[in-house]
C-alpha cells in the first residue's frame, strides 16, 4: 500500500493552491465566516453570563445544545449530503446562519431576549453545522486534486485560526465597547460574504452515478456506517476524537464562567485571551505537514497529541496578573496539538474513502467526534454547579490528558504512515 512518504519521493513540484481562483474562493469565504464565528464564540457566552447572568449549568446547557443536532441529525444528515449538490448545501446553511445570529439583537432590542431563546438559535445554528460540515468536507476533493488535499486543509485550518485569533479579540473588543450584542452583527455580515464566495466558484461537481437499484436514506446510511465501523483506522480515530470531545467540551462549558467568576477577568478581556487557543491552533496547522513528513503521519498522530495535552492541566491553576499565563500556555499548546492531529486526520479520510462515500462517512465520523459533546457539556456544567467550576476543570482536563493514549489501541501504533490509496468501496 502506496504511503505518504513514498508518494511525495516521486510526485513532481505542483504549483501552490493559492494559485487556483476556485480554491481562493472558498478560502476567502471560509476564513471571513471563521472570523465572524470567534466573535460569537466570545459574544454569545458573555451574553449568556453578562446580559442575562446566568451559571454554569445553563452554560453548560448551551454550550451543548450546539451539539445535540449532530446526535439527533448526524446519520440521515450524510446520506442527504451524498445525494444533494455539496455547494448548494453550504450555501443555504451559511444563509440560515446568518439570519440566525441577527436575530438575537433583534429579539435583544425587543427585550424578549432570554435563555430559552439562546438555546433555540445554538441548537439551530447546529443543525446548519450538522449539513455544512459533510458537505464541506466532501466538497473539497472535487475542488483540488488529491495530491493537493495535505495542503489545502492547512491553508483553509492555518487561515481559520488566524481568523479565530482575530476574531476572538476583536470579539473582546466590541464586548468592552459596544457590548456583548454588538459582535453577533458582525458574524452575520461574515456569513453573507461566505455565500457570495461560494457562489461565484466556476468548477462544477461531477454528477452523482445512480446506483442500478434505487437505496433507501436507511440503506445509505448503513454503508457509510459499516464501512468506518469495520475500517480499522477510521475506527480508532474517530473512537479516540469522541472520547476527547466529551471531556474538551466539558471544559470548554465552564471557561467562560471561570475566567470571569473565579479569576475575576472582566468580559472584553475574556476574548484577548482565547487569542491563546487560536494563535496555537495557527501553530498546529504550520507544523502538521511537516510533523507528519519527518515523524510519518500514523506516528504523529500519536506524538503530538500525548506531548500536548497535558499542558491543558495548567488552566485552573490560572490567577490575575502573571498568573494569567497558566491560561495563556494551557490553551494554546493543546489547541495546537488537536489542530495538527485534525488536519492530518482529516487528510486520511478524504483521500482513503471513495468519494461517493464521503459524506456518509464524514457524518459517522461526526456522529461520533462531535455528538459526544452535548453530553460533556452537561457532565461539565453539573460538576461545575456541584462540585465548583475549579474542581470540573481540573476534572474534565485530567480525563482530557490521559485520553490520548487510547491512541495505543489498534493499528496506528505499528505502522509510520496512514495509508493513502483509496481503500475500495
Amino acid at each position: 500500500m502506496t504511503t505518504t512518504t513514498e508518494v511525495e519521493a516521486v510526485a513532481p513540484e505542483r504549483p501552490g493552491v493559492l494559485r487556483q481562483r476556485d480554491f481562493r474562493l472558498l478560502w476567502i469565504g471560509e476564513t471571513t465566516s471563521k472570523f465572524g464565528s470567534a466573535i460569537t464564540g466570545i459574544a454569545l457566552p458573555l451574553v449568556a453570563v453578562a446580559v442575562l447572568h446566568t451559571g454554569p449549568l445553563a452554560m453548560g446547557l448551551l454550550t451543548a445544545c450546539s451539539w445535540l443536532p449532530m446526535l439527533l441529525l448526524g446519520l440521515p444528515a450524510g446520506a442527504w449530503v451524498d445525494r444533494w449538490r455539496r455547494r448548494t448545501v453550504m450555501i443555504v446553511c451559511n444563509a440560515a446562519a446568518a439570519a440566525l445570529i441577527v436575530s438575537v439583537p433583534v429579539v435583544y432590542a425587543l427585550g424578549l431576549l432570554t435563555m430559552g431563546y439562546l438555546f433555540f438559535v445554538a441548537f439551530m445554528s447546529g443543525v446548519g453545522a450538522v449539513f455544512f460540515g459533510p458537505a464541506y468536507g466532501a466538497f473539497l476533493p472535487t475542488l483540488v486534486d488529491g495530491e493537493d488535499l495535505g495542503e489545502a486543509n492547512a491553508k483553509l485550518d492555518g487561515s481559520a485560526q488566524v481568523a479565530f485569533m482575530g476574531g476572538s479579540g476583536v470579539g473582546g473588543v466590541i464586548a468592552a465597547v459596544f457590548g456583548a450584542i454588538g459582535g453577533l452583527l458582525v458574524d452575520a455580515l461574515t456569513y453573507v460574504v461566505a455565500v457570495f464566495c461560494l457562489g461565484s466558484i466556476r468548477r462544477r461537481e461531477p454528477r452523482r452515478e445512480e446506483p442500478a437499484e434505487p437505496t433507501t436514506i436507511r440503506q445509505d446510511i448503513a454503508e457509510g456506517v459499516r464501512y468506518l465501523v469495520r475500517e480499522p483506522y477510521l475506527r480508532i480515530i474517530a473512537l479516540c476524537a469522541g472520547v476527547e470531545n466529551l471531556l474538551l467540551s466539558g471544559a470548554l462549558a465552564l471557561l467562560v464562567v471561570f475566567l470571569v467568576d473565579v479569576v475575576g477577568v472582566s468580559a472584553g478581556f475574556v476574548g484577548v485571551l482565547m487569542i491563546a487557543d487560536s494563535l496555537g491552533g495557527f501553530a498546529g496547522a504550520v507544523v502538521a505537514t511537516r510533523l507528519s513528513k519527518r515523524l510519518g503521519t500514523a506516528r504523529a498522530l500519536i506524538v503530538i497529541a500525548i506531548a500536548s495535552a497535558p499542558f491543558g492541566l495548567l488552566i485552573p491553576l490560572t490567577t490575575k496578573g502573571a498568573g494569567l499565563a497558566f491560561f495563556l500556555v494551557g490553551m494554546g499548546v493543546p489547541a495546537a496539538g488537536m489542530v495538527a492531529c485534525g488536519i492530518i486526520s482529516s487528510t486520511f479520510r478524504q483521500r482513503y474513502c471513495p468519494q461517493e462515500l464521503q459524506g456518509r462517512i464524514g457524518t459517522t465520523a461526526m456522529v461520533i467526534v462531535y455528538g459526544s459533546m452535548p453530553i460533556g457539556a452537561v457532565i461539565g456544567g453539573a460538576l461545575g454547579a456541584w462540585l465548583g467550576i475549579t474542581t470540573g476543570l481540573w476534572i474534565m482536563l485530567g480525563g482530557l490528558a490521559a485520553a490520548k493514549f487510547l491512541r495505543f489501541v489498534g493499528p496506528i501504533k505499528s505502522t509510520r504512515d496512514l495509508p493513502t490509496e483509496p481503500a475500495a468501496a
